[in-house]
């Protein structure tokens, strides 16, 4: 297997977005902050996170409130040591609404492979239950799972 380095080739870069998938859908936030600079710069909406300890409690208070989350991402665009992704989640509040959320992250990565900044632009869609597209596990997106492009969003 390649690189998960830069320079990313499509398949690389590829590979790093389904594995940046399904590690957000581990809900995770330790194991996720792991593939971020200790010292890593976000934009998340209007909120900004700076470095690991603070990726962790912005994700434990994001998977607190945003229940039952599954992600769907695919690479939009990329460069050397950048990536352009779209993506879309559902999930419910603790009344049982639900939502999908939708949205593009910029992604720019150190000489070793891990995120240094991501800049993430996210709008959020109130839709019935029965609207619903994401019916897998919770956990990882089952390969044959339909992407986003193949769902039509």
């Amino acid at each position: 297997m390649s690189s998960l380095a830069p320079p990313f080739t499509l398949e690389t870069a590829t590979r790093k977005v389904r594995l940046a998938e399904d590690g957000w859908n581990s809900r995770d936030p330790e194991r996720v902050s792991l593939v971020y600079t200790p010292d890593s710069c976000w934009r998340n909406r209007a909120e900004f996170v700076n470095g690991r300890a603070e990726i962790v409690a912005f994700l434990t208070r994001k998977w607190a409130k945003e229940l039952d989350y599954r992600l769907i991402k695919e690479i939009w665009a990329f460069t050397d040591d950048r990536i352009a992704v779209r993506f879309a989640y559902e999930w419910h509040d603790d009344s049982g609404n639900w939502f999908r959320s939708y949205g593009n992250e910029n992604w720019e990565f150190d000489a070793a492979g891990l995120m240094q900044r991501r800049f993430a632009c996210i709008n959020d869609l109130p839709i019935r239950e029965s609207e619903r597209q994401y019916h897998w596990p919770l956990g990882r997106r089952p390969d044959d799972h339909p992407g986003l492009s193949e769902l039509g969003l």
